[in-house]
């Protein structure tokens, strides 16, 4: 097993960071890195906020739902799905600029900024930082695009805190393998797999002087609609008023 597997495999997700500061060039080569990820016909559909500011951090951890991290890590990364230069380019060669209707811009922004995110992670942790990702950057998405002046067709899909952990959290168990990767076609038969896993994350929650709680508990107890909508009741409004109108556009063109 190689260094970069090793890497990828030890991940962990710290919450209590030292006051430690981040070299500039390590963060330089953590941006390099997130920027050298693939995209979407190498339109680059990615642009990171680099926020060291400790007045900016703390507002942003409180729009974030007080997660005290993003005030402890010295570096925040926001990472943000951007058609802002797929719009300039647009005008300037004198071409329509319809990508925006479709839903399908969102997915490919979303991705886009997953794969820079990957990568910004493992540069990381393989140069001895330790991270946290922080989806919570969409609960008060246009407060944070208010804060940071993000201009229509850019919005903020997620945050990376970055800087030195303290307490390590351990490793979490993943899933069993046979429940993630399929052969050939979908295996639907994920019960036996779910009961499996509950004992083996309940008992490492246990071990860790967590609450007593299993997999399926915990997560659908996140996603019920009580509790997911009232987190995230802005991202439509984002999306509509940063230009992604996710209109049903049929084959044909016609609206």
């Amino acid at each position: 097993m190689n260094d970069c597997i090793k890497t990828l495999m030890s991940h962990r997700s710290y919450r209590k960071y030292t006051e430690k500061e981040v070299d500039d060039k390590d963060l330089n080569i953590i941006l390099s890195a997130a920027q050298a990820a693939p995209s979407w016909i190498h339109g680059q559909q990615v642009s990171i906020i680099t926020v060291k500011d400790k007045t900016r951090k703390t507002k942003l951890a409180e729009l974030c739902g007080n997660q005290e991290h993003i005030k402890q890590a010295p570096v925040f990364l926001l990472f943000c799905a951007d058609f802002y230069r797929a719009k300039l380019a647009s005008e300037l060669e004198g071409n329509s600029f319809e990508i925006i209707d479709d839903i399908d811009s969102v997915i490919v922004g979303a991705t886009d900024v997953g794969l820079a995110l990957a990568n910004a992670i493992t540069a990381a942790e393989s140069l001895g930082l330790n991270i946290v990702p922080i989806g919570g950057i969409r609960r008060n998405p246009l407060e944070v695009i208010t804060l940071l002046e993000l201009p229509k067709y850019v919005i903020p899909i997620s945050g990376l805190c970055i800087g030195y952990g303290t307490e390590d959290p351990g490793l979490n168990p993943r899933l069993p393998k046979e429940a993630v990767i399929h052969s050939e076609q979908y295996n639907h038969e994920q019960m036996n797999y779910l009961n499996q896993y509950n004992e083996t994350y309940r008992e490492d929650q246990l071990k860790k002087g967590n609450k007593d709680v299993t997999w399926t508990k915990r997560i659908s107890e996140f996603y019920r609609a009580s509790h997911y909508n009232n987190q995230y009741a802005d991202v439509p409004e984002m999306l509509r008023q940063q230009g992604f109108l996710c209109k049903d556009v049929k084959k044909d063109g016609a609206v």
